[in-house]
């Protein structure tokens, strides 16, 4: 079976017999987040709908769906792909985090959001110390997304949900995984600190070069002999 797909059955129980495609969608998304899909990947109709336990017409529904977030690619006689992007889109990405996490940082924090984003750090911390640096990745995604639950707003949650399952397709360009996140683990404990002491401008500022500095490396790496 295709890479990442085997994972898929584990999902299976997770959607009912009428499976809406916004369900499915909500699954491949939510795996390309976590780093079982790779970019350029072809997905077969048959093995995740088999996977899934849902029909050809639910799945292309949710292949649709995952493309107008630029997430998949449909290419003319040839399939579904897992969107390969490019340094442009990296610093477009960029430019949507600084507004969005920028905002979500100056705002008080709830308890609840709080909880979250150390589950996160804590989760990465853990994954680091085993040397599992996709869990790592994973983590750091969750930890960016409870950041922007500080806006309280479920539209900028659903933004950032789609933006940072872009984000992990460009976390496959990094050659050495470990060399590109570790660092990143013990910024965002700094970060969760300053969040809790109520420093919101310093932990703005914090961010803004957190962002600069992860942006200069992705980008970085899109070069010819990176």
């Amino acid at each position: 079976m295709d890479h990442g797909v085997a994972d898929l059955e584990r999902d299976r129980s997770r959607l009912g017999r009428s499976s809406t495609a916004e369900r499915v969608a909500d699954i491949l998304r939510e795996r390309i987040s976590e780093g079982f899909f790779e970019p350029g990947q072809r997905l077969s109709e048959e093995a995740i709908s088999e996977a899934l336990g849902v029909s050809r017409n639910t799945l292309r529904e949710a292949f649709r769906l995952l493309g107008h977030e630029r997430l998949l690619d449909h290419r003319l006689n040839r399939g579904v792909f897992v969107r390969i992007l490019s340094a442009e889109d990296v610093a477009d990405l960029y430019r949507v985090r600084r507004v969005i996490e920028g905002a979500a940082v100056r705002r008080s924090p709830t308890p609840q959001a709080l909880g979250l984003i150390k589950e996160a750090v804590a989760d990465a911390e853990r994954a680091a110390a085993r040397d599992d640096w996709r869990a790592v990745g994973t983590a750091n995604i969750r930890f960016h997304q409870a950041l922007v639950t500080l806006n309280q707003s479920p539209r900028l949650d659903e933004a950032m949900r789609q933006l940072l399952a872009e984000l992990r397709l460009v976390f496959h360009v990094m050659k050495n995984p470990r060399d590109f996140h570790e660092p990143f683990v013990e910024r965002n404990r700094r970060l969760l600190e300053l969040l809790e002491s109520g420093r919101a401008d310093e932990a703005a500022a914090f961010l803004d070069g957190y962002l600069d500095h992860a942006e200069r490396l992705l980008v970085h790496a899109y070069e010819p002999n990176a």
